[in-house]
């Protein structure tokens, strides 16, 4: 629910800036690029009125530490090193974390890079910008439908599903050549993103001891920082490479491979205990 309100709190305001950068002249703005510096001030605005429920309403665990800011940055990069070395003593959460930072990665790049790869085959900004707002709305209902798809699958195989579908994604793009392609992934995209996100946090917070969540936690989010850091060097790389920017989207594919191999070497609560139940 959470990344499904986020989806559709972010696509209203989306649909604000697209209609002011596709039509300034409906909102008294002289062009597209001043549209967007107004649209970045829209955001910080936004972000602080809707924060404020959660300043105000949500209330925190006080705490006792009476450690200073250096003291505390100090704290969080030891408790970094505790955590890795924790892992050592937890394999199946280390390998879901190799599998999520590959796949993620991929994900990650898929959103950053969409824009840059249908410009660079032809597309229009206007056009690429629609698609965006069509995946921002459609993720929204599909984040929901993923949970409970995950509540009666499971949430590891219905992960499987958003990485194959991901899969299929960087191959068609490969061969996309409309708009009416683009509108499709995006479409596509859209269905899956919010779910593989929640989906990921849902499956990892299973794995985790409850004693240590806020560790573990921390450093889950700390990984997903680094989502999109190798995906667009590849694209990068192998466009530069082979001179055909196709290639290069075709690329993010292997981060989805790779993810989905490590995904299948981990075990999850539901699957232990029905190995449990089968071995007695």
């Amino acid at each position: 629910m959470g990344y499904a309100m986020g989806y559709l709190g972010g696509g209203l305001l989306f649909t604000i800036n697209v209609l002011m950068y596709l039509k300034p002249a409906l909102f008294g703005i002289a062009d597209g690029p001043q549209a967007i510096k107004i649209s970045f001030f829209m955001v910080a605005v936004w972000w602080i009125v809707f924060a404020l429920p959660v300043f105000i309403l949500v209330k925190d665990k006080e705490t006792s530490s009476s450690d200073s800011y250096p003291q505390l940055v100090q704290h969080s990069f030891s408790q970094i090193l505790q955590t890795l070395r924790n892992l050592k003593s937890h394999k199946n959460i280390a390998l879901f974390l190799l599998a999520y930072w590959f796949y993620i990665d991929g994900v990650g790049t898929i959103i950053r890079m969409a824009v840059d790869y249908g410009m660079s085959i032809g597309f229009e900004a206007g056009d690429l910008i629609t698609a965006l707002l069509l995946t921002q709305f459609v993720g929204f209902p599909s984040a929901i439908l993923f949970g409970k798809l995950g509540d009666r699958l499971g949430v590891k195989k219905t992960i499987f599903l958003c990485i194959g579908v991901y899969l299929l994604v960087s191959v068609y793009g490969y061969f996309m050549s409309s708009k009416t392609d683009f509108y499709l992934l995006a479409f596509v995209i859209g269905l899956v993103q919010g779910g593989v996100q929640a989906l990921s946090r849902s499956l990892y917070a299973l794995l985790i001891p409850p004693t240590q969540s806020g560790e573990f936690f921390g450093f889950f989010n700390l990984l997903g920082k680094f989502a999109a850091v190798m995906g667009p060097l590849v694209m990068g790389w192998v466009g530069m490479a082979t001179g055909n920017p196709r290639f290069s989207v075709l690329s993010v594919s292997v981060f989805f491979i790779v993810g989905g191999i490590f995904l299948t070497l981990v075990t999850d609560k539901v699957e232990a205990g029905a190995r449990q139940e089968a071995s007695d």
